[in-house]
């Protein structure tokens, strides 16, 4: 594959396809395998550079699945994509990644930065796959009470820059590596706001950066509101506009055409 950062210019939008009863946000919306294949084909109509495919959620105080579970959520609804569009798999587990690679995946999104499976890197760098590594404090059962750092943006720096060189060790190609900051992911509304705020430091370690701020409950704290459309594009404009590479996103034409115009006046 090319270099990732040739794969997806500035800015890039992946769709957010969740087939889980209990994502934060979209829970049980799309566990029918033929609305979910339905539902991805329309991410990419609408300008979605990638759907990221996902059957285990980790929203806060979330409790994990099984491989087979995961397994049995995933692979219909990527058995009825037969490849024809970009997809990216969100999990911890080399198995349900495999599975994914093997139906046609091109990045994996493994939001334990390959600390969940000891096999999953083996698995992502056999495979020549992008990957995406993502920070987060704890896990989703406990990564919300009370999150603590010195400085948030120095931390999830070091510990993106080390998870990086496990990964390259470990077989994966430098050059088909994206970073997450981990928003919401054990961090307080303050320390998001911060991490998008300082972007350039995660920059600094040479890799396009994913930022993830769509519907998350702090932009509710932000703002007051059950509406989080405009707060979501407008969180996705920001990370734009401070380096952001790939923004991943539930509403797609909106954050699409919000992007358009910032990248426009740039």
């Amino acid at each position: 594959m090319i270099p990732l950062e040739q794969r997806f210019r500035r800015p890039s939008v992946m769709g957010v396809l969740n087939v889980t009863p209990d994502s934060f946000s979209d829970g049980g919306v799309h566990l029918d395998p033929d609305v979910a294949a339905a539902a991805a084909r329309r991410m990419i109509e609408e300008g979605a550079a990638i759907v990221d495919v996902g059957g285990e959620s980790t929203r806060p105080g979330s409790a994990g699945v099984s491989p087979n579970e995961e397994l049995r959520r995933v692979v219909p609804v990527l058995d009825r994509l037969e490849g024809e569009l970009p997809f990216s798999i969100d999990t911890s587990k080399a198995g349900v990644a495999l599975a994914a690679l093997e139906r046609g995946a091109i990045l994996v999104n493994d939001v334990t930065a390959l600390r969940g499976d000891p096999e999953f890197a083996g698995v992502v760098a056999g495979s020549g796959a992008y990957l995406c590594l993502m920070h987060m404090q704890g896990e989703p059962r406990t990564m919300q009470l009370e999150p603590h750092y010195g400085d948030v943006v120095t931390e999830v720096a070091a510990f993106l820059e080390e998870r990086m060189s496990f990964a390259v060790a470990t077989g994966v190609s430098e050059d088909r590596i994206c970073l997450d900051p981990g928003i919401g992911f054990g961090k307080t509304v303050a320390q998001n706001l911060e991490l998008v705020r300082r972007l350039d430091v995660l920059l600094a370690l040479g890799r396009p950066v994913l930022v993830g701020f769509s519907r998350k409950s702090s932009l509710q704290r932000l703002t007051g509101s059950e509406d989080l459309l405009g707060a979501s594009v407008a969180a996705a404009v920001a990370a734009f506009e401070r380096g952001a590479t790939i923004l991943r996103v539930h509403d797609v034409r909106p954050t699409v055409d919000a992007l358009t115009v910032a990248a426009a006046v740039a």
